[in-house]
């Protein structure tokens, strides 16, 4: 008799060879997140960063005071350890200080971004933590942690303290009464979960707002849909379809 227990299939995961991953280089990708970014909504104001880690120990990051939506290849600037502009024009966004608590806990990490996108805001103002009640949430299956108190603007390290213990080993975290951050080994897996975490608050504050309450999806099925939507092929393949939508047929 075949187990059909929840978690467990018969059929094998389906091949994902020749999926189109696109060809950018880091500034390039730094970029077009920006520009995902701005297109979903994470840039109403000078609030929210990007900082991509480099083998070299600095650091790529945009200049304080522009729109995600303007950024271009040649506006992203490398930073040291201590904000210090090494190439690129601009001023770095004093925040920044607290992605590099987050760098210098997790090896693992090399690309933090953090935004104040609307339904991750109203989530982060209700007090309650990312439920995983669909299928589309599952990426973030015991791996979104929560801050249940703001600790003030992560412009100090007191803040960039709090914040990077809160995170922990996990790929994200809610703020509340803030925003999220995403803290990945790329860009391409920094951004997905970006994405991915904004339709998750808007689906969570939908049902509620509707229903009261949620049906939480199986762990172990939840487990199972979070390694699967986490594969690097597929993180990477939603990355350039994103990256399309931004570009079309443009190189």
């Amino acid at each position: 008799m075949s187990d059909t227990s929840p978690g467990r299939h018969d059929t094998p995961a389906p091949s994902l060879d020749g999926l189109s991953y696109g060809n950018w280089t880091e500034a390039e990708k730094l970029a077009l997140s920006c520009r995902i970014l701005a297109k979903e909504g994470h840039s109403e104001t000078l609030a929210g960063q990007v900082t991509v880690r480099q083998p070299d120990g600095t650091f790529l990051t945009t200049p304080l005071a522009h729109a995600f939506g303007e950024i271009r290849p040649e506006s992203v600037m490398r930073i040291d350890d201590s904000l210090r502009v090494l190439e690129g024009r601009g001023v770095p966004n004093p925040a920044v200080r607290f992605h590099l608590w987050v760098y210098r806990r997790r090896p693992d990490v090399n690309c933090v971004i953090h935004t104040h996108p609307p339904y991750v805001s109203a989530l982060s103002m209700t007090g309650e933590p990312l439920q995983i009640a669909h299928m589309d949430a599952t990426p973030f299956f015991d791996d979104c942690a929560f801050l249940p108190e703001w600790p003030g603007l992560p412009i100090a390290d007191v803040e960039g303290e709090i914040i990077s213990a809160a995170l922990g080993g996990k790929r994200c975290v809610l703020l509340a009464n803030h925003g999220f951050l995403a803290a990945t080994s790329s860009i391409e897996e920094s951004l997905y979960m970006s994405v991915l975490i904004e339709r998750a608050a808007r689906n969570q504050l939908i049902a509620q707002s509707a229903y009261g309450r949620l049906k939480l999806v199986d762990p172990v099925l939840a487990k199972e849909s979070h390694d699967f939507l986490l594969q690097r092929s597929i993180v990477n393949a939603s990355f350039a379809m994103f990256a399309r939508q931004i570009t079309g047929d443009r190189p």
